[in-house]
């Protein structure tokens, strides 16, 4: 069953045009990381699909059309914005009782646990939380909600990587459960591809790349070439070429494995590397050969 299933989506802002026709599809119980440079659409195409923004073409979420059902979908759907936003004057103890008197589905419990990892005190008020306890906050309360769908848009920014780190397994062991849906955007990418079941490419509002991690692993491959090897590995249409400390390593999409293995040594690349790769590759954009 699709959790999300846009096509066509469109979303223009004046003479900007944010989303150019994205077709979109999210199985239910995926982690899927949502990534694109700067500009690309991805938060507008967060945000048609939380219902905060008029869009042209279909969407469909959980069943429902995000923009004139937005408060069915809200039942089943959690969000952590890049920025959170909470009241300077609410102390940590209010925040708590306000989510749990609005919301039918917050486990209070829960999010006690996630702040009794840190070193926010129940007392303190917002204003003198620290850029990343405020993030801490947001994250217990949000995370908390039984929520069928959770849409995190770069929900670490402003985290220590020791708490991003706790995060990500908190996401996994204390949420996710082959029931509910991950949507994330991060440029933090390496953090996320050990999490991740799904990959989405968007550049420019329309969608690059589509593919499981499975079949990423399968389909991308790159090789260290030794000395003398080089002309060979080119010959074989490389998609990136990089070097470091002074030897060539190519990119390959969809190679034969017996005819790169002769060329190096072999490893998958990570999802940084094929970003690089695919977006420098791009119409408009400046390609990433290293040459």
């Amino acid at each position: 069953m699709a959790c999300i299933q846009a096509r066509g989506l469109r979303k223009s802002f004046g003479s900007t045009v944010a989303l150019d026709g994205l077709d979109l599809t999210v199985e239910e119980g995926r982690i899927v990381g949502l990534i694109g440079p700067n500009g690309a659409g991805k938060t507008t195409a967060l945000n048609a699909i939380l219902g905060l923004t008029r869009y042209e073409g279909e969407l469909n979420v959980l069943g429902h059309d995000p923009w004139s059902q937005r408060d069915r979908l809200a039942r089943d759907v959690s969000f952590i914005a890049d920025v959170a936003v909470l009241p300077r004057w609410l102390r940590v103890s209010q925040a708590l009782d306000y989510v749990a008197g609005v919301h039918p589905r917050f486990d209070r419990g829960k999010a006690e646990g996630f702040l009794g990892n840190t070193e926010i005190r129940r007392t303190s008020k917002v204003g003198e939380l620290s850029k990343g306890m405020v993030a801490q906050l947001h994250l217990a309360l949000v995370m908390a909600i039984d929520a069928r769908l959770l849409v995190l848009d770069e929900p670490t920014l402003g985290l220590d990587i020791l708490y991003r780190k706790k995060f990500y397994d908190s996401l996994l062991n204390d949420f996710f459960d082959r029931t509910r849906t991950i949507v994330v955007t991060t440029h933090q990418v390496e953090e996320i591809q050990d999490v991740l079941t799904d990959l989405v490419f968007i550049d420019r509002g329309r969608l690059v790349l589509e593919c499981s991690m499975e079949e990423f692993e399968q389909r991308y491959v790159e090789v260290m070439v030794r000395p003398g090897q080089l002309d060979g590995a080119r010959a074989l249409g490389p998609i990136h070429e990089r070097h470091l400390f002074g030897r060539s390593i190519l990119l390959f999409d969809h190679a034969e494995h017996d005819q790169v293995a002769a060329l190096g040594e072999l490893r998958t690349p990570s999802i940084a590397d094929v970003f690089v790769a695919v977006m420098g590759s791009r119409p408009g954009q400046e390609r990433g050969a290293g040459r």
